[in-house]
């Protein structure tokens, strides 16, 4: 089974806010004032928002997920990153710049050891909270 679940990072990579669902039951994500009152504060060394989808393999970003970021974006005035774990893979999504629901997926070194990413702690937490899958 897995559990939607998010994070808010700052800028290395260290967890300012984990979101989940309340009752830890399967679903979406939802809404929040908290998570938005921790955004908000620390608006100015967030990196990202990291969140799980269900299943393995490859991931993109829902019509939701995209509105979202972009509400996010406009509110806080700067881009930020948008990695969407599955099981088994972590995919990155920055604003391309088309038009305003634009986010593609950009990849670091193909070397999965260089990505600094999965090499923190958030990573595998997010996956242990998500899928139930211990630590590396």
């Amino acid at each position: 089974m897995s559990i939607e679940t998010g994070v808010l990072l700052d800028q290395n990579y260290q967890p300012l806010f984990w979101h989940e669902p309340a009752g830890r039951g399967p679903g979406y994500l939802p809404d929040s004032r908290t998570l938005w009152d921790v955004l908000w504060e620390n608006r100015a060394r967030v990196w990202g928002f990291a969140h799980s989808h269900p299943g393995s393999g490859r991931t993109r970003p829902s019509l939701e997920d995209v509105t979202t970021f972009a509400a996010v974006e406009a509110a806080i005035g700067r881009r930020l990153v948008w990695p969407i774990i599955t099981s088994n893979t972590v995919c990155f999504f920055m604003w391309s710049g088309f038009n305003r629901l634009s986010y593609t997926e950009f990849e670091f070194p193909a070397d999965s050891e260089a990505d600094p990413c999965k090499l923190t702690p958030w990573y595998w937490e997010l996956r242990r909270r998500s899928y139930e899958v211990p630590y590396g």
